[in-house]
C-alpha cells in the first residue's frame, strides 16, 4: 500500500472541502439574510397596518374625530411619525426605537432617550414657527434638557433655505407670497438670530404636511408600503451581491491551498532523504536545494489547485470533490505526457498511466463524496472518507495486480508448453513430408526415365500413388489393347 499517495490524496481533497466549506458559508448566509428579510418585512407591514388602525379608531373615527376639523392632522402627524419610523428600522433589521406618548405633555414622542415635540402648523405660512415658539415660552428649559422639535418635511427644507439667503437677496423678495418671501425670511432670522433657538434645535419630518390630511394619509402609508418593499428588495439584491464569490475569497484559497501543499511537499522530500540514511544534520547544499526545488513546485500546484477548484465550484457546477481530481488527474496526464515526449515511456505505457491516473483520482472523488455525505462535517468528512477509500483501493489494486501476474505467468506456461507440442508435430510432420516427397520424386524420376521398360513400371506407381482407380490403369497388355483398340 502507498502511504504517502494516501496522504497526499487525503491533503488534496481537504484543501477542496475546505474550499467548498467557504463557498458553503456563503450561501447559508445568504439564505439565513433572505430568510430575515423576509420576517422584517412581514414586521415592517404589520407595523404599518397597527399604525393605520390606531389612525383610524383613536383619531379619525374618534367621535367628531380627535382634535377636530383644525387639529386633527396634527395628532395623524404623531402617529404617523412613530409608526413609520419603527416600520423603517424593522425592515432593516434595526429595533424600532419610537414611542407615541399621548398624555398631551410636553413631548408628543419619544426616540430612545430624546423627547419629541412635534408641531405641524400650516396658518398664516409661519413654517410652524410660532408654535415652535410658543411652545419654547412655556416650556423654557424643553431644547435644554435635551429635546427637539419637529416639523413638515416641507417647512423644514424651506427654512433651511431661508437661512442660506443673504440680506441683500432677500430685500430683492416679494413681501407676501405662499412661497418664499421677505416676511418670512425675517421671521426666520429673527427666530434663530436671539440665541434662544438654533436650527439645530430643530429635525425634518418623515411626513410633508400635506401628507397627514384626513383625505391623504391613507394614500400616505401605501407609498410607504411600497417604499418598504422597495427597501427589503435592495437588502435582498445587497445580501446576494454579497454572497457571490470574491477576487479577496479566491486569493485567500489560492495561497492557502499553495501553502498546504507545499508544506507537505517539503515534509515529504525531507522523508525521502530520511529514508536514504541520512540525517537532517548531515543534509549538504545540493539536499537543500533539491528540497527547496521540490517544495517549490508542490506550492506552484497548490496554488493552481486551490484558484481551479474555487473557480469550477463557483462558476461551474462542479463539486469540489470533483474539481480536486480534475486537477490531480490533468497534472498526472501532463507528466506523462512529458514522459512520453522525451523518449522514456511508450505509447501503450502512456495510455494505461494515464488511465490508471484517471481512476485513482475517480475513486478519491467518490470517496471524499461519500465520506462527506456520511460524516457531515467540514474538512473531517472528506478527509476520513478519501483515506478509507483511497487505502481500500491501494489494497484491492495490490491484490489484484498479484492475482494478474499469476495469471499470466500461468498462461504464458501454457502457451510455452503448447509451443512445445507444437513444434514437435511439426518436425513429425516435416519429416513425413520429406519422405513422402523424396519417394514421389523417386516415381518421378523413373515414370519419366529414358528406358520405357522403367518408365512404364513408374508411371504405373505413379498412378497407383495419385489416386487413380485400379481398373483405369493400363498395367496389363490386356487393357492397353482394350484401351486403343477397343
Amino acid at each position: 500500500m502507498d502511504m504517502e499517495n494516501v496522504i497526499k490524496t487525503s491533503q488534496e481533497q481537504a484543501v477542496a472541502s475546505w474550499i467548498n466549506y467557504l463557498n458553503q458559508l456563503r450561501i447559508d448566509e445568504l439564505l439565513k439574510n433572505i430568510k430575515q428579510e423576509d420576517i422584517n418585512l412581514s414586521d415592517a407591514l404589520s407595523c404599518i397596518n397597527e399604525t393605520l388602525d390606531i389612525i383610524s379608531n383613536e383619531i379619525v373615527n374618534n367621535g367628531f374625530g380627535r382634535g377636530g376639523t383644525s387639529g386633527m392632522h396634527g395628532f395623524i402627524a404623531e402617529v404617523a411619525e412613530c409608526g413609520i419610523s419603527n416600520a423603517r428600522s424593522l425592515v432593516n433589521g434595526e429595533i424600532p426605537i419610537c414611542e407615541w406618548i399621548n398624555d398631551n405633555g410636553p413631548a408628543d414622542l419619544a426616540r430612545g432617550g430624546t423627547l419629541i415635540q412635534q408641531k405641524f402648523v400650516q396658518s398664516g405660512n409661519h413654517l410652524s414657527l410660532c408654535a415652535i415658539k410658543e411652545h419654547l415660552s412655556k416650556y423654557p428649559d424643553f431644547v435644554k434638557n435635551g429635546g427637539k422639535y419637529q416639523i413638515p418635511e416641507d417647512h423644514y427644507n424651506k427654512i433651511k433655505k431661508l437661512l442660506s439667503i443673504p440680506s441683500k437677496q432677500a430685500n430683492k423678495m416679494p413681501t407676501e407670497t405662499n412661497d418664499f418671501s421677505l416676511r418670512q425670511w425675517k421671521e426666520v432670522q429673527q427666530t434663530f438670530g436671539d440665541g434662544k433657538l438654533n436650527i439645530n434645535d430643530i429635525e425634518p419630518s418623515k411626513l410633508k404636511y400635506k401628507e397627514v390630511q384626513r383625505g391623504t394619509y391613507e394614500e400616505t402609508f401605501q407609498r410607504e408600503k411600497n417604499s418598504l418593499k422597495e427597501t427589503s428588495q435592495k437588502n435582498r439584491n445587497l445580501a446576494y451581491s454579497n454572497s457571490k464569490p470574491s477576487f479577496k475569497q479566491g486569493v485567500q484559497a489560492t495561497l492557502i491551498s499553495a501553502a498546504i501543499e507545499g508544506g507537505l511537499g517539503f515534509c515529504i522530500a525531507i522523508s525521502e532523504k530520511r529514508k536514504e540514511g541520512k540525517k537532517i544534520s548531515e543534509f549538504d547544499a545540493d539536499d537543500w536545494k533539491e528540497i527547496g526545488g521540490e517544495t517549490a513546485v508542490k506550492t506552484s500546484k497548490g496554488g493552481i489547485r486551490g484558484i481551479t477548484i474555487y473557480a469550477l465550484t463557483n462558476y461551474t457546477a462542479t463539486p469540489a470533490a470533483v474539481a480536486s481530481s480534475m486537477v490531480t488527474a490533468s497534472f498526472g496526464i501532463a507528466e506523462q505526457a512529458h514522459l512520453f515526449k522525451k523518449g522514456q515511456i511508450s505509447e501503450l505505457e502512456f495510455y494505461e498511466n494515464s488511465e490508471a491516473l484517471c481512476v485513482e483520482t475517480a475513486i478519491s472523488a467518490m470517496s471524499s463524496f461519500a465520506g462527506q455525505v456520511l460524516i457531515p462535517i467540514p474538512v473531517i468528512g472528506a478527509v476520513i472518507g478519501n483515506a478509507i477509500g483511497t487505502t481500500l483501493y491501494s489494497l484491492v489494486k495490490d491484490n489484484l495486480s498479484q492475482k494478474e501476474v499469476d495469471l499470466i505467468q500461468t498462461y504464458l506456461k501454457n502457451i510455452n508448453q503448447h509451443e512445445f507440442e507444437l513444434q514437435a508435430k511439426y518436425q513429425e510432420y516435416i519429416e513425413h513430408l520429406n519422405a513422402q516427397l523424396e519417394k514421389f520424386l523417386d516415381i518421378m524420376d523413373r515414370a519419366f526415365a529414358p528406358d520405357i521398360r522403367i518408365a512404364f513400371e513408374g508411371s504405373i506407381e505413379l498412378a497407383r500413388l495419385t489416386g487413380v482407380p485400379y481398373e483405369e490403369i493400363l498395367d496389363t497388355p490386356e487393357k492397353i489393347d482394350d484401351y486403343f483398340l477397343g
